[in-house]
């Protein structure tokens, strides 16, 4: 019997970086589709499960995963052809990538970041150099080559020394005893504000939401429970992160498996997971707790599922309160897990749209990946 289909395992700047694209959208729906694929696969599900997750064909599903295996983060980048010939030689385009990659600083120009005018401008008078190129014909360059208008940010990597064995056991439970996993993790925090969306409304007329300053509702958190095997999500509202409150959603978990078979729950490190009274219930009630490493939460299969979430439940919406709120996202969870195997479930999550700051071939937030793997060794 042939292996099934499933996405390498990923380094931490892979996970994290496919994390950030589904959590905050990309302005490309082909992007986003094909980062949640490879997510969600990182997560343990079944290429069936992804392909009605993203509402695409099993066969795209597997070339996803097929190209990222081989090529890496530039498998979700779409590769659009057409245009007239670059008029700029390979001598040029490295030299006007090496100035954009530069601080202005060292070829003595007084800012500290360019802009696209800004370059353009100073490419076209650089000494002994005469590069003729528009601002437009500089962007498409740029992103022909990698190089984005990106925040400054810090980079981070998991200090956790048993990462390879925790992820190997979560693979190995969810390949194993698929109808015995289940995942948990808490999606907020939730507020009570009109949230920017989407809709259908006549051209020149979109629908308005009202602008709110004084919130004085609280917030929630979302104490989320998935079942991998039945492909199931469930669970509840709480004021607060707790001990207390993540006891009684794992509790929920054990209560939906109640032939008494051990069963083995996905969940990261936060200090409410890990309290000694959760160790004791789980020993007591054959819980295995898996947990994801430090600083790689996209190893939760529960992550790919709560984008949809947010999108059906947060976006667009003007919620009066928590209730209603809470109301509005368990009449989501039945309408999802009574129609799972439905063409148009989760067909809103191409349309999510957000700003993005992708990166290639550095990792997240700095180190180029040779420095970072001499650094390694």
């Amino acid at each position: 019997m042939a292996e099934p289909v499933r996405v390498r395992r990923l380094t931490d700047q892979e996970g994290q970086k496919l994390q950030q694209i589904v959590r905050r959208g990309s302005t490309s729906s082909v992007r986003y589709r094909r980062a949640m694929m490879l997510l969600a696969s990182a997560g343990g599900n079944r290429v069936p499960v992804i392909a009605r997750l993203v509402q695409a064909d099993e066969d795209t599903v597997r070339d996803v995963i097929h190209r990222f295996n081989e090529i890496g983060l530039a498998c979700p980048d779409p590769r659009w052809a057409g245009g007239r010939p670059r008029l700029l030689t390979p001598d040029d385009e490295d030299f006007v990538v090496q100035t954009a990659t530069t601080r202005p600083a060292k070829p003595s120009q007084p800012f500290t970041r360019w802009s696209v005018r800004k370059l353009a401008d100073y490419l076209r008078k650089v000494h002994g150099r005469i590069i003729r190129i528009g601002r437009e014909a500089l962007r498409c360059l740029l992103r022909r080559r990698g190089i984005t208008f990106q925040r400054t940010k810090t980079w981070k990597e998991s200090p956790d020394p048993d990462r390879n064995a925790k992820l190997d056991r979560i693979e190995h439970v969810v390949e194993r005893f698929p109808d015995r996993v289940f995942a948990f993790d808490e999606f907020g925090p939730l507020g009570i504000r009109p949230t920017a969306g989407s809709c259908w409304a006549k051209q020149g007329r979109p629908d308005r939401l009202p602008a709110t300053f004084r919130r004085t509702h609280g917030i929630t958190y979302f104490h989320g429970c998935y079942s991998v095997g039945d492909d199931t999500l469930w669970g509840v509202n709480r004021r607060c992160k707790g001990t207390a409150n993540s006891l009684a959603a794992l509790k929920s978990i054990r209560a939906a498996r109640p032939d008494g078979a051990p069963i083995y729950i996905i969940l990261d490190n936060l200090s409410a997971h890990t309290g000694a009274d959760i160790r004791r219930w789980a020993k007591k009630n054959k819980v295995e707790l898996c947990f994801t490493p430090t600083y790689a939460s996209w190893a939760n299969p529960i992550e790919a599922h709560f984008g949809p979430l947010r999108q059906f439940t947060i976006a667009n919406s003007h919620h009066p309160n928590h209730t209603v709120q809470a109301r509005a996202l368990h009449a989501y969870l039945r309408w999802r897990n009574a129609n799972a195997r439905h063409r148009d479930v989760l067909a809103a999550e191409r349309k999510e749209r957000a700003r993005i700051r992708s990166e290639r071939g550095i990792r997240w937030g700095g180190r180029p990946l040779a420095t970072a793997a001499r650094a390694n060794r």
